[in-house]
Order: structure tokens, then sequence, then C-alpha cells
């Protein structure tokens, strides 16, 4: 799926036109907290010529809504009728709020004949959401991943967003996520600090290791460390495929676990080593969501 997410402000028309170079697997046209109060209506109506823009170079264009509803209904027609890849459902409630929404937006695909449905990626920002992250992720086959919103959801509880203060929260909304079969996007720790390149290899190398699937970014330097991250090696690649090839022999003689590189091999970890190669082997930098439409 995607290593990198990119935000870029919808009303920035200098990041909109560059976006599509910045080497993200997906960029997000934000309409929410990238946006100005008086600079929303108009970067709303832009999206019908900036989605396209964005999506030129062949890449996924999500659009970030903003919560309250009045904002959210127009935002989410908007990215549905410019052919927005998804929608960022910023400060989901709930699975009634997930299914609303979705609603909304099989309402306007119908209209306009649109063939492909919206995606959705869940944002949870309040203590109250991640009470009900696992009714969320499971809302709807629409949904194809979780985010927890990191300052927000600090803000909501009057902590200070930092790796020790968002790791329980996060690591919950990716469990849950999991659970789901959905994607899980994220750092174990706030992505404001975009200048600190060496923080946030250590995060991105410590979001993989727990099975985060990527992360979003708000700067296009940290584009290429997510993409770093998130990619297996090629010595690593090989090492799947030698591992499965000898289990596969292994199972042709009759015999189960085997010592493989001085570690025990058995089902699991052959099974790991399947899902890196799906993933990685053939496709690029990743395939569907097993439950995505």
């Amino acid at each position: 799926m995607y290593r990198s997410m990119l935000y870029v402000p919808a009303s920035n028309e200098a990041f909109v036109a560059k976006a599509s170079k910045r080497g993200a697997d997906a960029i997000i046209l934000d309409l929410e907290d990238g946006v100005a109060p008086s600079a929303k209506h108009e970067a709303r109506i832009r999206l019908s010529e900036s989605v396209p823009r964005c999506a030129a170079d062949g890449g996924d264009v999500w659009v970030r809504v903003n919560r309250p509803l009045r904002l959210a209904v127009p935002d989410v027609e908007a990215a549905v009728r410019a052919g927005a890849r998804g929608i960022l459902l910023t400060k989901a409630e709930s699975a009634e709020h997930v299914r609303l929404t979705v609603e909304l937006a099989h309402d306007v695909e119908r209209e306009i004949g649109r063939t492909s449905p919206l995606q959705i990626i869940a944002m949870i920002e309040h203590p109250a959401a991640l009470a009900r992250v696992h009714e969320i992720a499971s809302a709807d086959r629409r949904v194809i991943g979780l985010l927890t919103g990191g300052e927000d959801f600090a803000t909501s509880i009057g902590a200070t967003p930092d790796s020790e203060t968002l790791r329980l929260p996060k690591l919950l909304v990716h469990m849950a996520a999991k659970s789901a079969g959905r994607f899980s996007f994220g750092l174990l720790g706030t992505v404001a600090t975009y200048q600190d390149h060496d923080l946030i290899r250590r995060l991105a190398a410590e979001a993989r290791r727990h099975g985060f699937d990527g992360a979003t970014c708000v700067h296009p330097s940290v584009v290429p460390l997510l993409n770093d991250a998130f990619t297996p090696s090629p010595a690593e690649l090989d090492e799947a495929r030698r591992m499965i090839a000898e289990f596969e022999e292994h199972l042709r003689e009759g015999r189960g676990a085997f010592t493989f590189n001085g570690q025990m091999v058995d089902e699991p970890v052959v099974e790991r080593a399947r899902r890196l190669l799906k993933r990685f082997g053939t496709h690029g930098n990743g395939g569907d969501a097993p439950n995505s439409v």
C-alpha cells in the first residue's frame, strides 16, 4: 500500500504543482488544518483541478476533509466529484459516522456515474473514538486503514505530543486496524518534528518492526526517509525466498520446523516471509488490503 503519504495544503497552488514530483506513494490534499478558514471554500472548489494535477504521474490522491459536519459534507462531495482515491475522515467518532459518510459518497457516486468507490482512512483523534476504534475499523469495507491524529489526540487529553505520550494510543489504533484486516499508518511519535531526520528514521524503523504499513508526513524531505524505512532491502527479500524454498523442501521430506541462518523456523515465521514477498517481491510498494474495494 502506501509507505509515504505527503500532506499538501490544498490552498497552496505552488505546493500542489510540485506534489506529484515529491516521490510519495500518495498525496493528501489537506482541506483541514493546512488551510486557513477563509481559504477553505476556494480550496474545495479547486479540487476538480488539483486532484488530477497531483495524480498526473500515476500516484493516488486523497483528501483530508474538515469537521464539523457542515464543512465535511461539501468536502466529501467535492472529493468524490474530483476523482480522489479516498478521504481521510477527520476526527472519526463511531461506526455510524463512517456509515453516514459512506452513504453520502455512494449517493454522489451514483449521481455522477463513478464506478470506483471512494475509500476511507479513519483518523482517531479523541479518547472517545479510541474506545470505539474496533467498530470504526469494521464499519464498512471502504475503510481501508486507520491513522492516529497525534497532535489532536494529545491536545484532547492535555498531553505533550511525543513518543512517550503517543505510543500507547497509536499502538491500540494499530492493533485495531490489524485485527480488522485494515492498513495501519503512522509513527510512534509526532510527525511535526520533520526537521529531525535522525528521529524520523528511528521512529519509522520502530513502526515497521511493529507492523505499521507506512506513515504520513508534512514535508517532502521526509518522503524518502519513509520510503526507505518501509521498504525491505534486496537482502531481506532474498532471505525470505530462500527460507520459503527450504521450508517447502522440508515439507516434501515430511519434516516440519528447521534451523535457517541460526534461527528456528516454523509456519508463523514462514508466513511472515510469504507476506513480505506478496507485498514487495513482485508488486513494488504494495498491493491491496484483503478487504479493499
